[in-house]
């Protein structure tokens, strides 16, 4: 008797996973039934003639990872994954709530609402939390050959596709996926992206950070400007000495280099960036100096810097003229860029000097003795804002 029972439990399991397993499939082809019916067609950032919901990135998630791990990307465990997400995007996962996925919005980090929309307006990603990847939205044509998979669907495609235009009210025609000539190069480009940028967050491949840096360089760019993230070395690197210019003249613009304002009102410093400038700076690349010079000084304008709390400034500062300040003393440079005096010269009321002192240097090596030392151009410092 035991035994037909267990005979029952395994048939009852084997039944119950193909019908999730046809299920899904179900829910995929419905998909696919809607957006051919809805055709092709983005008109800037006004129009879609197809209406992305959740269902639209359900759909998606069995071939994805079909496709990533044909490609060699390697699972994770949730939560290695649930870290990584958090260092780099700053979000928490809960993996004990129904949400199956988290949006993370590169237009405004602190939106927690997901966009189901390929309008030019927006740009978001879904992190997948079971799953452990990151996606965009795409739709199903956009990643399978549909016609292939497909091939009784055919006939929807044979029908033309009318909408009225929002504004105007006039009717035009849409497009069908099966009209779109490099859809085959887009679904390639499209299944690249997925696995350069999961393999290179996930599974740290150095091949496919390259490929991203001639691909998909905004991408990686806002992982730094804009989520703060920090710690790939050779990330900072690339984005200091080819995407965030080093002006003088725009010293603000370097903000997005030395902070980053998190959602809970937060500040992280990027002092990180410090050993990797003194990669790159070299004495055929004084502007550097030049423009942490004004950098310096714009920090120090207290009413230009309000975003910065007193003890966020402070530190930033500190290690700032700690850094322009050991140039001085290299023969190679000889630098005249006077970082460390600055702070006693332009910080009149003496509050950053204070919350130096306070924070005990911040443990910097030597920094008593290079501040005391640079005294001796205190003079110099002076006539060069006029005496």
């Amino acid at each position: 008797m035991k035994f037909y029972i267990f005979i029952l439990h395994i048939c009852t399991l084997i039944f119950c996973l193909l019908g999730f397993s046809q299920e899904n499939k179900i829910n995929e082809k419905e998909i696919v039934i809607q957006q051919l019916k809805a055709g092709k067609y983005t008109g800037g950032d006004e129009f879609e003639s197809y209406k992305f919901s959740e269902k639209d990135v359900y759909a998606t998630f069995n071939i994805i990872t079909k496709e990533l791990e044909n490609n060699g990307y390697k699972t994770i465990t949730n939560t290695e994954f649930n870290e990584k997400i958090k260092k780099i995007f700053g979000r928490i996962i809960d993996n004990n709530t129904q949400t199956k996925f988290l949006s993370v919005d590169f237009f405004d980090k602190c939106n927690r609402n997901p966009i189901y929309s390929r309008l030019e307006i927006f740009n978001n990603i879904f992190i997948i939390k079971e799953k452990c990847f990151i996606t965009k939205l795409y739709a199903i044509p956009e990643l399978i050959d549909y016609q292939k998979k497909y091939p009784d669907l055919k006939k929807i495609e044979d029908e033309i596709i009318y909408r009225n235009e929002p504004d105007l009210g006039n009717q035009i025609i849409i497009p069908h996926w099966k009209d779109i000539s490099d859809l085959d190069q887009q679904r390639k480009k499209n299944i690249q992206t997925l696995v350069a940028r999961n393999m290179y967050l996930f599974n740290d491949s150095k091949a496919h950070f390259k490929w991203l840096i001639l691909n998909d360089a905004y991408f990686l760019e806002s992982l730094v400007t804009k989520f703060g993230y920090y710690d790939d070395v050779k990330l900072l690197n690339w984005v200091i000495e080819g995407n965030v210019k080093f002006d003088d003249d725009n010293p603000e613009a370097l903000d997005q280099l030395f902070w980053n304002k998190k959602c809970d009102g937060t500040v992280k410093l990027n002092l990180e960036i410090f050993p990797v400038l003194k990669e790159i700076i070299t004495p055929k690349d004084v502007n550097y100096l030049e423009a942490l010079k004004m950098y310096v000084m714009y920090l120090l304008d207290e009413e230009k810097r309000n975003e910065l709390s007193l003890k966020d400034r402070a530190k930033l500062l500190a290690h700032l003229v700690y850094f322009g300040e050991q140039y001085r003393y290299d023969s190679n440079f000889n630098d005249k860029s006077y970082f460390m005096q600055r702070i006693e010269l332009y910080d009149i009321k003496g509050d950053i000097k204070k919350e130096i002192i306070k924070n005990n240097y911040y443990n910097l090596p030597n920094y008593q003795n290079l501040y005391k030392k640079s005294e001796e151009y205190q003079d110099a410092l002076v006539d060069e804002n006029g005496g």
